[in-house]
């Protein structure tokens, strides 16, 4: 199981929204390369950055996203606005692998032809969901379709990862949604990264049960309620 370190980023800050709301927002450090560097000394599998700006429209974070991307050597996941050709196409000159969430879900045609030209280790899909809904737009809008039917769908054309986010849970620390999980890894050929509510190693342990493929660590990394090597250390057992 991949062991993946958040990194949520507004204007040029290291931050953690609850639920993703921007007016429940905490700061947790200006140097948001040095925290990368941080993760990598830790351990970490992978980095999970996420634009928040560019995903509410507001601005973007690219040069940090870029900077972080070079300085590290442990794979980078880059998420948050990605919803034209151009930006996922300069982010995947420098990330490993790209999170798209409404592009997908708004021009299913383009989204597969993503898929053709940059191949399934590089294009991951965003499952956010609440009540088994899929959410876009920053989490503000229903895509229309429920969890199960948009893995199904994208594994039809192609896609392999898929990212769940349970957005009741994000930012919580009140465990995982392992219900949900389930219920998606009953689908086969596919790799789940499970995101939102991770509190303790007890969820590391249900997660590793079920077989997801990763897990993304986040308010409970940065609020010292678990650590990389912990978590290392208990998957070796």
């Amino acid at each position: 199981m991949k062991i993946i370190a958040a990194i949520d980023l507004m204007q040029g800050k290291v931050v953690r929204l609850t639920r993703g709301d921007p007016n429940l927002k905490v700061v947790y450090s200006s140097e948001p390369l040095m925290v990368a560097e941080l993760w990598e000394r830790e351990g970490a599998d992978m980095l999970h950055i996420v634009d928040l700006d560019s995903t509410l429209a507001i601005s973007n974070n690219k040069d940090i996203i870029k900077k972080i991307c070079t300085r590290v050597s442990i794979p980078v996941q880059v998420a948050g606005g990605l919803r034209d050709t151009n930006i996922i196409k300069e982010m995947l000159e420098y990330s490993n692998s790209v999170v798209i969430g409404t592009l997908a879900y708004n021009d299913k045609d383009l989204f597969a032809k993503l898929l053709n030209i940059y191949g399934n280790d590089r294009i991951v899909v965003a499952v956010d969901h609440v009540n088994g809904k899929v959410m876009v737009h920053g989490w503000k809008n229903a895509a229309g379709m429920s969890v199960l039917d948009a893995v199904k769908h994208f594994r039809s054309i192609g896609a392999k990862r898929f990212l769940l986010t349970s957005i009741d849970r994000d930012g919580t620390m009140q465990g995982v949604d392992t219900d949900t999980l389930k219920d998606v890894l009953t689908i086969s050929g596919i790799e789940v990264i499970a995101s939102g509510g991770v509190a303790s190693i007890n969820d590391i342990l249900a997660l590793k049960e079920l077989g997801v493929y990763g897990v993304i660590l986040g308010k409970a990394l940065y609020e010292n309620r678990i650590s990389i090597g912990d978590v290392k250390r208990v998957l070796k057992k």
